[in-house]
């Protein structure tokens, strides 16, 4: 059972989704919060697996939830859901820390994979607005210059399969193209991530935009990392 903490100010918006997230889909929501200040401190209480996080809300947006409870706790797991159109802030929301976003008009199903792969420690990011956001993400880059190190510590197979993350391919994929095992891949995704010091794949994905890996022309066409 996945626990789940819903931050959205719209109380209709909270009963939908626990709708979608109940006992019988493997989810409980274990908690519930109006604005990201409240959210911190539902979190905190409540310790979730997942927490569903709404971007505009009153006193304490979003953004700035998703940047606090991280600081708080660095394994917080946080998927943003967002309306059509808003890709600044969602290009915002990744470089505070969170592990994917996801549409609120997308179908429950997805809705549902979206918070498994963020709560077992993966990412997620709705291939709705992935590669507008990402190319937002890469035309306003933070300055890292710890980064082209980072870069150069990887092995040549290892930036092979960056790209390759960035483009938005799986890991089974990725053995596909490169003609090795998937286990193999697996072990060269897990030092990848351990190099560049990102935690999931959606931290990797936002990397390879951020620093050049990927060409802002090759935008990754996913349906979830």
């Amino acid at each position: 059972m996945i626990s789940v903490v819903l931050v959205d100010d719209q109380e209709l918006a909270r009963a939908g989704l626990r709708t979608i997230l109940r006992q019988p889909y493997g989810f409980d929501v274990v908690g519930e919060a109006a604005d990201g200040q409240a959210a911190l401190a539902e979190v905190a209480r409540v310790r979730p697996d997942a927490v569903v996080m709404d971007i505009r809300m009153p006193r304490m947006d979003g953004v700035e939830a998703t940047r606090a409870l991280l600081a708080a706790d660095p394994a917080s797991r946080i998927l943003v859901l967002t309306t059509f159109g808003e890709d600044n802030i969602l290009a915002a929301a990744l470089r505070a820390g969170a592990s994917g976003f996801c549409l609120k008009d997308a179908p429950a199903e997805d809705i549902q994979r979206a918070v498994r792969a963020v709560a077992a420690g993966d990412g997620w990011l709705d291939p709705a607005v992935c590669g507008r956001v990402l190319l937002r993400y890469r035309a306003d880059p933070v300055t890292d210059p710890d980064a082209v190190r980072r870069l150069g510590d990887l092995t040549a197979r290892e930036l092979d399969v960056l790209r390759l993350i960035g483009r938005g391919l799986t890991n089974a994929e990725i053995a596909h193209r490169l003609v090795i095992g998937e286990g193999t891949i697996k072990t060269h995704v897990g030092r990848i991530f351990t190099k560049l010091g990102v935690r999931d794949r959606a931290a990797a994905v936002v990397f390879a935009f951020d620093h050049g890996v990927v060409r802002p022309g090759e935008p990754p066409p996913m349906p979830g990392v």
